[in-house]
């Protein structure tokens, strides 16, 4: 006789309705906000939004590609309206951080694929910059290079739920909850 494994029962996702979703982005600033309001304006995953480089968001088309997703897949989402000012805004502080590590001697970032062997100046450039660069510097550990790495996901989730709190919502809410709330 063959034995059946058990399935694991499906959870229903907590979504968030517009006003709740609102009330979270509200009661949240700077670049958390920024960040949060990608997550429910254009759907991506926590990890997605922080990855994200200045060459794969475009402004003018108000679009963002998602380079290497869920499934190692690419693909375009929509970029809100009302965050490509936000988003301008952030990025100018963005640039005077790069040419700020760039006069230090600093400045590159880690290139997927072996990018950085084909094209040795890449990493400097400021459109494989992160979007949502770390505070400071770090050290790689695969190669000793000092670079300036994202921001950790676990710090936009800290600030999700603490918006969640301030806003007195008692659904457990996520960076994946404003994903599901933005469909």
């Amino acid at each position: 006789m063959d034995a059946v494994r058990a399935r694991k029962p499906k959870h229903l996702p907590t979504v968030l309705t517009k006003t709740e979703a609102l009330q979270v982005l509200h009661a949240m600033v700077g670049v958390s906000h920024v960040m949060a309001t990608l997550l429910y304006g254009s759907g991506v995953r926590g990890l997605e939004c922080v990855r994200v480089r200045v060459k794969d968001v475009d402004c003018a088309q108000h679009l963002l590609l998602v380079r290497d997703g869920q499934g190692e897949k690419d693909r375009i989402t929509m970029l809100p309206e009302t965050l490509v000012a936000p988003l301008q805004e952030h990025l100018g502080r963005v640039k005077q951080l790069h040419t700020k590590d760039l006069a230090e001697g600093y400045g590159a970032v880690y290139l997927p694929y072996a990018l950085e062997r084909k094209y040795p100046n890449a990493n400097r450039e400021w459109g494989w910059q992160y979007v949502f660069p770390a505070k400071s510097r770090s050290v790689d550990p695969r190669t000793g290079a000092e670079r300036r790495h994202h921001l950790d996901e676990s710090s936009l989730q800290k600030a999700v739920r603490a918006a969640a709190r301030l806003a007195g919502i008692d659904k457990p809410v996520t960076c994946h909850t404003l994903r599901h709330a933005s469909a």
